[in-house]
């Protein structure tokens, strides 16, 4: 169901927010903890591939359009990206993993993509010189230390009249599956570093002027949000 949000200074009860020790903590378990994943990605950049290229088509991306992708990993959207937005367009995506950046830049490499850009970068801080045209956060966000803030990142980067897509993965948040849920959460710590003091769809709801949860899947463990940034005016 779509909303509209009244009081862009209100924050969620699970806002996902971390300060200081925690902060920086939840970033080096999340930099430990893809590093390691890294070289077994394509795993689960096959097993969510349509998921990820529906929420692409969300973005109804053009030829010159400026993208953002937050939390990159090794690229698995660069090349439905860069096959939208063309030779004139631009993307610019950042992660904190080293090993995923790395693996992100020989993609580019191994393509000969000019405007594609990786930056390894914390997405809760991180600033851009040029606002951007789409945004797009694929199960990057709910493994975020400030998942509120990372999701003011993208809005303050966009261009008014835009667009951020999430296609993010949580507990099953309702019927029978729910039992399952105490091993969920911890599989998803153990394996991603999942924020469990988050709520990616309420912060995305406070932040941006609209959002509709646009899609789910898995009975409803994995979802797709659409969010608008609606013109100054």
């Amino acid at each position: 169901m779509a909303t509209d949000s009244r009081d862009r200074d209100a924050t969620p009860t699970n806002d996902g927010s971390s300060t200081g020790n925690g902060h920086a903590a939840h970033l080096e378990r999340s930099r430990t903890v893809w590093d390691r994943w890294s070289d077994w990605y394509g795993m689960s950049e096959n097993d969510f591939e349509p998921m990820r290229e529906a929420a692409i088509d969300h973005l109804a991306l053009e030829s010159g359009d400026r993208v953002l992708e937050i939390g990159c990993g090794p690229g698995v959207n660069f090349e439905r990206i860069r096959d939208d937005i063309g030779t004139s367009g631009e993307l610019v995506a950042v992660d904190y993993s080293p090993a995923m950046i790395e693996k992100a830049r020989a993609r580019i490499d191994a393509h000969g993509w000019e405007n594609v850009h990786v930056r390894r970068a914390d997405a809760t801080t991180v600033e851009f010189e040029e606002p951007f045209d789409a945004a797009l956060a694929t199960l990057s966000l709910s493994v975020m230390p400030d998942i509120h803030r990372a999701v003011e990142t993208a809005y303050r980067s966009l261009v008014p009249d835009s667009t951020f897509v999430v296609f993010d993965v949580r507990p099953f948040p309702d019927g029978p599956a729910r039992v399952l849920n105490p091993f969920v959460w911890r599989f998803l710590r153990w394996y991603a570093n999942w924020n469990p003091e988050g709520d990616v769809v309420a912060s995305l709801d406070t932040v941006f002027d609209a959002s509709e949860v646009a899609d789910t899947y898995m009975q409803g463990a994995t979802y797709t949000v659409v969010c608008e940034k609606r013109d100054a005016d």
